[in-house]
């Protein structure tokens, strides 16, 4: 009966966590006024699929997810490159400073994101990027949080691995491409997704550092996109979900390895 009661409990939960996202995916189907008048009513009286190529046609968002993706992506490939290779270095190379670069590398996490807000912008505008990927994707290529992470999965990895490599002539950039990164492939995964959910979902920066319509990204395109939809409901449920969706799908693709040790298939057998 203990059991049965956590599991009802639990499933209550899970209900009230998803009621608002099955709402607004199946407002996206619904007509205006049953979308407008319909209360909290789930399922539709008639699915409306035209929504979709409804919503596309009242706003470029071919172009919106475009701009994310290509900076979602760039930044992503960016920060796992730059984690690597400082994750790796304060993990197995020794040098004089060494602890003391990482620490400042660490307190650049406690700096409130507010702050660098004005200095980096006034930086685009100096550089002449202002409307252009290079704003969108240059500042975010490495993040402390990222080198912390690669710095413990490395710390974790055996150094008869190295020392073995060594043996037959391997040097550090080999080892690492050939040999250290297979090794925390899923902690490269994690960090990966992070990077991705992060570009992907930002707002405020995109925002600021853009102005011209073909270069917004999605988050900034569903922003003006309520303002000129004005009270069409559904398509702004429509245009929610197509947004969302695609996180959803990378987050269940890539979920395992959030869970898996990052020397998952390095100790094996």
């Amino acid at each position: 009966m203990r059991k049965l009661l956590v599991y009802i409990l639990l499933s209550f939960g899970a209900v009230i966590t998803m009621w608002p996202f099955l709402w607004m995916l199946t407002t996206s189907f619904k007509t205006l006024p049953e979308a407008t008048h319909g209360g909290l009513t789930l399922l539709p009286s008639e699915w409306q699929w035209s929504n979709i190529r409804n919503t596309f046609e009242a706003a470029p968002f071919g172009r919106y997810f475009f701009n994310s993706f290509l900076v979602a992506g760039s930044v992503t490939c960016a920060v796992i490159i730059t984690s690597l290779m400082a994750g790796y270095a304060f993990a197995r190379l020794y040098f004089r400073g060494r602890e003391i670069l990482f620490i400042l590398v660490l307190t650049t996490m406690m700096v409130p994101f507010e702050v660098i807000l004005i200095p980096n912008f006034v930086l685009i505008g100096k550089l002449g990027w202002y409307n252009t990927y290079a704003a969108l994707i240059v500042p975010w290529c490495a993040n402390a949080f990222s080198i912390f992470l690669m710095r413990q999965a490395f710390l974790n990895v055996p150094q008869d691995y190295y020392d073995a490599a060594k043996v037959d002539g391997c040097g550090h950039l080999r080892y690492l491409v050939k040999i250290g990164a297979p090794l925390v492939k899923p902690m490269v995964v994690t960090i990966g997704l992070f990077a991705f959910l992060g570009s992907y979902n930002a707002l405020l920066w995109p925002l600021i550092v853009t102005t011209d319509e073909a270069m917004r990204v999605v988050q900034v395109g569903i922003m003006a996109f309520y303002g000129d939809a004005g009270t069409r409901v559904n398509l702004l449920m429509c245009a929610s979900t197509v947004v969302i969706l695609p996180t959803v799908i990378i987050y269940f693709l890539a979920q395992r390895y959030l869970v898996e040790s990052p020397l998952g298939a390095g100790i094996k057998g």
